[in-house]
């Protein structure tokens, strides 16, 4: 019974002493790390498609502790990444080869490598804007997925064509007034591109002398006043002193005040004469008396104004008004204007003899001495 009782007890002393070694049902054979390698590598590339080359790239795979990218562009270090984190890389047009090395927890490195292309899409809607003075363009353009654009005036023969950055503006000066095709190019950043031809009419100065058979020179009257009107019109009587082609046609208002204003791109100046001729044709003998009147604006005198008025003194011929502005006593010798207005019988309000729907017909506005 004794020999029993020993063995027993050493058995017992076994298993207690085996059972030191563990800690919470955990032993120290790490063997099973060695078949932990990471599997089923992948790769996801979200490509922008706005023409920014924006890649966003997230790695997937089992049992990875970490992803190392290297995106194949630039000399970037390569990106360390936690399983589910992305990376966003920029590129230009192109194939790359991008290189995505991942770790499991035992240690092991395994890299995959991945072909990426990226091409740009051709820009869209470009719209082209100008703004002018005379010989003076501006350009703007804009479209969508474009990175920059390259502007053709169409003034030169084999022209380069002047590079544009988005949101900028050209400046460019036309050595003659006509009609010009001005190509604007659309450029993605990459191989597509689109391109937008817009006919442009560039018009010589407004400004005196005003004789209205200028194609290329833009008349504006702009008119104030209800029912006032002025128009270019074809000569309705070419003979006398003026047998021109085109002339102004001035209908009058309802108000007495109505008339007509004219900003110029050239400044009137005194220096170089202090009257302005105008011919007048009037159709109406009930007019005959009526004053024109011909204002100068916008000016470097006091008060910035000048009014003459003369009369019309015939009817169903032409005839020439003279405007002496050295009759007014406060213009100075150096006095300049940027702004003519026309007025016709002010002294009258309402359809009366010479008021509302009077027409008469103006010609070869001059400046001289």
């Amino acid at each position: 019974m004794k020999k029993y009782k020993i063995i027993y007890s050493l058995s017992f002393l076994l298993i207690l002493s085996t059972g030191c070694l563990k800690k919470n049902g955990i032993d120290d054979d790490l063997s099973f790390l060695n078949t932990a390698a990471s599997a089923n590598v992948a790769k996801v590339f979200d490509i922008s498609n706005d023409n920014s080359g924006n890649v966003k790239i997230t790695p997937t795979g089992e049992g990875v502790s970490s992803f190392s990218v290297t995106y194949g562009q630039g000399t970037g270090t390569p990106v360390v990444l936690k399983p589910g984190e992305s990376t966003m890389h920029s590129y230009p047009e192109g194939a790359y080869t991008v290189s995505i090395m991942s770790k499991d927890v035992a240690g092991h490195e395994t890299t995959t490598t991945f072909p990426l292309t990226v091409t740009y899409r051709a820009p869209e809607n470009i719209d082209v804007t100008f703004s002018k003075a005379a010989h003076v363009v501006k350009v703007k353009a804009s479209a969508l997925y474009a990175a920059s654009y390259m502007v053709y005036y169409g003034d030169v023969q084999n022209e380069t064509g002047t590079p544009l950055a988005t949101g900028a503006e050209l400046t460019h000066t036309y050595a003659n007034a006509g009609l010009y095709n001005v190509k604007v190019v659309a450029l993605s950043g990459g191989a597509a591109k689109s391109e937008k031809i817009t006919p442009l009419t560039v018009f010589d100065p407004f400004q005196l002398p005003i004789d209205f058979d200028n194609a290329f020179v833009d008349y504006f009257f702009g008119t104030f006043g209800g029912g006032q009107q002025f128009a270019k019109v074809a000569n309705p009587n070419k003979s006398g002193i003026n047998t021109s082609d085109n002339v102004g046609k001035f209908t009058r208002g309802f108000e007495g005040w109505s008339g007509t204003y004219s900003p110029l791109n050239a400044p009137i100046k005194m220096a170089s004469g202090k009257k302005i001729t105008v011919m007048v044709y009037n159709p109406n003998p009930s007019s005959i008396g009526a004053m024109l009147n011909v204002e100068l604006e916008s000016g470097t005198i006091s008060n910035g104004i000048a009014v003459l008025k003369v009369p019309v003194t015939k009817s169903g011929v032409w005839e020439e008004l003279v405007f002496d502005f050295s009759t007014i006593a406060n213009i100075p010798a150096d006095a300049t204007f940027n702004q003519l207005v026309l007025r016709f019988n002010d002294a009258t309000t309402g359809d009366v003899t010479g008021g509302t729907g009077t027409i008469i017909y103006l010609d070869n506005f001059k400046l001289t001495n």
